[in-house]
């Protein structure tokens, strides 16, 4: 059965990638002065965003989709009949997931029997973008429409994101971390590890320096996959940055040599999780592939 993927802005793949593969890309909004709001992608791009958090200072807002936003593109397809299945970011970051419910809801009302499900992912940006990719690959190798949503359902837990920054004052500003930890960094000038798993983010330790830092979140991924047993090569990776591209060439090759891997690609954090990460996030993602 042909059916249509769909994702909200979070999972920073570019509008190239999507109409290259037939996926709709839903945007978040940014703004630089809480008042006027862009879409990502096409109204501000990644290299206005980041460098005007780094020449300006500025702290930007994101704003999700809105229903009327989903609404759209869910009618569109509803009016062909071609069943869609919408990833959204994680529920516990932002309310895309229940946009994209309600406009589920309006569009049935109008077109009754118009088949659409929506994914609350527990996952966000360069993780959410390789989930992405999964169901694409789960299209492009002919898996059924039913089972691509049980198998999205399945490996979204085993998504992980495991991550540091160069500062701690965006996480501040979206209120994203404990108080006890921004206060050490603070104090200490410590660069945080951060995990993401299950729709959260949790500190997983402190460095002094960023090479320190690097080494420990191969640490922590080693760790991981010693704890489930599993092998890493059954998982699609990805490493993640804002705008530090060569020092994310050089952490992919530490983290192949790591965990004996072969990580394909490096992805771009966009807008929707950049706002509380600043320009200098560094770190890798993953999760376990649908035919592992």
């Amino acid at each position: 059965m042909e059916y249509q993927i769909i994702s909200d802005g979070s999972c920073d793949l570019s509008f190239e990638f999507a109409k290259e593969k037939n996926i709709e890309i839903i945007p978040f909004y940014v703004s630089f002065d809480g008042e006027n709001y862009y879409k990502e992608g096409i109204e501000v791009d990644h290299d206005e965003f980041y460098r005007r958090m780094i020449e300006e200072h500025v702290y930007p807002k994101s704003s999700l989709p809105s229903v009327q936003d989903f609404a759209d593109v869910f009618e569109r397809y509803a009016k062909e009949m071609i069943p869609t299945i919408c990833i959204c970011i994680t529920s516990k970051f932002s309310g895309s997931y229940q946009s994209a419910c309600t406009a589920r809801e309006l569009v049935l009302e109008k077109y009754p029997e118009a088949v659409i499900t929506v994914i609350d992912s527990k996952i966000n940006t360069v993780l959410q973008g390789i989930y992405v990719r999964e169901a694409i690959r789960m299209r492009e190798n002919g898996v059924s429409y039913e089972e691509a949503i049980g198998h999205l359902e399945r490996i979204k837990s085993t998504g992980r994101i495991i991550f540091t920054i160069a500062s701690m004052d965006y996480l501040k500003k979206g209120g994203r971390i404990g108080k006890l930890l921004t206060f050490a960094s603070d104090t200490l000038g410590i660069k945080p590890l951060i995990v993401l798993k299950e729709g959260e983010i949790f500190p997983a330790g402190i460095t002094r320096s960023r090479e320190k830092a690097k080494k420990k979140l191969i640490d922590l991924a080693k760790d991981h996959f010693k704890k489930t047993g599993e092998d890493p090569n059954l998982y699609s990776f990805t490493v993640g940055t804002g705008v530090d591209f060569d020092e994310a060439e050089k952490f992919k090759e530490m983290l192949n040599e790591g965990l004996g891997i072969e990580v394909p690609f490096i992805s771009r954090i966009g807008v929707t999780i950049g706002t509380h990460t600043g320009p200098h996030p560094l770190g890798m993602a993953f999760v376990k592939r649908y035919d592992a």
